[in-house]
């Protein structure tokens, strides 16, 4: 160079002995009205550069996951990469924010990107490479930036890019293959079968109670009344708890009425944010982005839609495969489960309570299509095996939740069914809840048919059973003494029915006030003897029947019972009605002796006896066959009880509706107490 002229040499070169006007110099031209030769060194990276969200005083918990991210970059030598994955709302930012900010004095710089979009992912390069070189901010464009931040990344090591809600991995794999000394923290909500190949990931779960709680008092330190059954309702989800607790905190009111609102409106609640709040990470919206993405696979949202209605934990995934085709059906659950939507746990499926929630806050229209789809889809499970298997207890459980999401007054006579055929499940391992389900479906019953009919009365039976076997006897009275009264108006005071169900009322009574009890026994018995006789069948019944309510000298004894029944034998004939009461006088004496070994063998007669003269349906067999599962139990035949559950629960279930049998139902219901 000499005087105002200067050479270059080279491809793209460019030589000049003072200020130039415009210069086009290849791949990435900048053009400029005037340009200023710059020093070599303003290419040089100086300082400390960082970029994250601001971190507030609201990360809570998160001990394992924080010392697992620990251990993960703790890695010397070429490229760290790691995804923390999750359903939206989890708090996947958060933590990556928490644990990124204890970073700023080892890596260098640590970057935060935002990485939902290419586009979004160029941006946050292109900012990155203007932290980089201040200097060339306004010089290059924002591709030459990016290009630039890309080239800096390639050629150090020791730094750290926070990746945030990455939404496909497609998008970030340019990046990772041209930066192989780094260290990328990934966030997704993509889940660990995305990142196979890729890198390892971290699964985020929940917070703990006590941790959503100490979330939610962070933000909102008023009246802390339901504090603890607002965050297990939503199901400690930091986003909605934190939700919550703004809201709370802005409109002055408690846990408990948030809780209130949440359940009456919870589509409105769910897409309400802080007034200084981002209206884009509201639960609604945040859920709605991933739903977005799932419109292309409409077995998808049935899916969600179906097991909403369900509980939120252990949905085998065989009760969702007759919605479609195998594949079909399989598609629509690995969207799920890529989208974080759902979990899969071997051969269940998993889904959080607040995705259930906002899944069933749709249109009434919609909804009652989505109940009925739930119901009919529960309703058509086979269970194998008797009622005590885990695979039954299961099934009654998501019945049982289905009950809990659905109105009382919307009840229909299908949905009263599926009710009390779970609650015989429920009954075999939790009586309460059986007893409630039960309930739930007689009320639906009474309202259907009419508070009279001869199957609320039956079911009114069953649900005082239901109670009596939980040993909540002041709940099964009101409905044994309802049923008598009725069966008294109908029949008679001296009526087969009516006495059983007096028998019944007095089992339940003696419990509550014996004294009570056996005078009304005593007088029962007396009357009986004055009107028929003391050695009428149906006197003998009452006596064996009740006589566990009387004195020991007033009771019959086992070896007394059989004669008598064999005398009536004589008399009557194998196949005569009288047989029945003198039968169950047996038996009850031989009970009442702790006489299980012939007691199994009688009711296996009567059993029989049964079955030949009304059938296996009929609700007085199926009652008798449900007495005999008893005495096998109490004779410490637990497995031989269990195999006749399944084929009782099967005709039980076909035999329902059928009114005409539910009074000789009643007939042998008194022995089940």
């Amino acid at each position: 160079m000499s005087g105002n002229s200067a050479d270059a040499s080279g491809e793209r070169a460019v030589a000049a002995g003072g200020d130039i006007g415009s210069v086009s110099t290849g791949d990435f031209v900048t053009q400029v009205a005037r340009a200023t030769v710059l020093p070599a060194d303003v290419l040089d990276f100086t300082g400390r550069v960082f970029h994250l969200p601001q971190v507030t005083n609201q990360f809570v918990g998160r001990a394992r996951e924080l010392l697992l991210l620990d251990e993960a970059f703790a890695v010397s030598g070429g490229v760290v990469v790691h995804a923390v994955h999750g359903l939206g709302g989890i708090g996947k930012s958060t933590l990556a924010a928490h644990w990124a900010a204890g970073q700023t004095s080892i890596c260098n710089p640590v970057w935060w990107i935002t990485a939902q979009s290419p586009s979004e992912l160029n941006a946050g390069l292109a900012a990155l490479g203007r932290a980089l070189q201040p200097a060339l901010v306004g010089v290059l464009t924002d591709e030459a930036l990016r290009e630039q931040a890309l080239q800096w990344l390639s050629s150090h090591d020791g730094w750290l890019l926070i990746l945030d809600n990455v939404s496909d991995a497609a998008d970030i794999k340019p990046l990772l293959a041209r930066a192989p000394g780094g260290r990328f923290l990934i966030t997704t909500r993509l889940g660990a079968a995305t990142w196979r190949g890729i890198t390892k990931s971290l699964g985020l779960d929940v917070l703990a109670l006590s941790e959503a709680v100490e979330l939610f008092q962070r933000i909102c330190a008023g009246p802390a009344d339901g504090v603890e059954e607002l965050c297990a309702e939503v199901g400690c989800l930091p986003l909605a708890v934190d939700q919550a607790a703004a809201y709370c905190r802005e409109a002055g009111v408690t846990p408990r009425q948030y809780l209130n609102l949440l359940t009456s409106h919870p589509a409105e609640i769910f897409a309400v944010t802080a007034e200084d709040g981002d209206i884009q990470r509201t639960v609604a919206r945040v859920w709605q982005v991933t739903l977005e993405r799932l419109t292309g696979t409409p077995m998808a949202a049935r899916i969600l839609r179906t097991i909403a209605w369900w509980a939120p934990e252990g949905v085998p995934r065989a009760y969702v495969a007759g919605l479609a085709d195998a594949i079909t059906v399989a598609e629509g659950i690995r969207r799920l489960a890529a989208y974080s939507m759902i979990t899969l746990r071997e051969d269940t499926i998993s889904v959080h309570r607040l995705v259930q929630a906002m899944a069933r806050a749709v249109v009434p229209e919609e909804m009652r299509r989505d109940r009925d789809l739930a119901a009919r889809t529960l309703g058509e499970v086979r269970l194998e095996g008797h009622a005590w298997t885990p695979a039954a207890q299961t099934w009654a459980t998501h019945v049982e939740a289905l009950a809990s999401r659905v109105p009382a007054e919307s009840d229909t006579e299908e949905l009263a069914n599926l009710f009390i055929k779970a609650a015989l499940h429920l009954a075999a391992f939790d009586p309460e809840r059986g007893a409630a389900l039960c309930l739930r479906g007689c009320a639906a019953i009474e309202r259907l048919r009419g508070a009279d009919s001869a199957a609320a009365s039956g079911l009114r039976l069953l649900t005082g059973l239901a109670f009596s076997w939980q040993g909540d006897f002041e709940r099964a009275c009101p409905l044994f003494e309802r049923q008598l009264a009725e069966a008294t108006n109908l029949f008679g005071e001296d009526h087969p029915t009516t006495d059983l169900l007096l028998c019944l009322t007095l089992s339940v009574q003696t419990r509550i006030d014996p004294n009570r009890a056996w005078a009304l026994a005593d007088e029962t018995i007396g009357r009986a003897e004055r009107a028929l006789g003391k050695d009428h069948p149906l006197v003998l019944h009452r006596r064996a029947r009740l006589g566990f309510l009387l004195p020991p000298e007033m009771g019959m004894g086992p070896d007394s019972a059989e004669a008598r029944l064999a005398d009536a034998e004589g008399r009557f004939g194998n196949e005569a009605r009288e047989l029945m009461p003198l039968s169950r006088a047996w038996l009850t004496e031989l009970e009442a002796h702790n006489d299980f070994t012939r007691a199994v063998i009688l009711i296996e007669k009567m059993v029989d006896r049964c079955r030949s003269v009304l059938g296996g349906t009929d609700a007085a067999t199926l009652v008798l066959r449900l007495e005999q599962i008893s005495v096998l139990f109490y004779a410490g035949k637990a497995e031989q009880a269990r195999t006749l559950v399944t084929g009782l629960i099967s005709d039980w279930a076909e035999s329902s509706g059928d009114t005409a049998n539910t009074w000789h139902m009643i007939d042998y219901l008194a022995p089940l107490l």
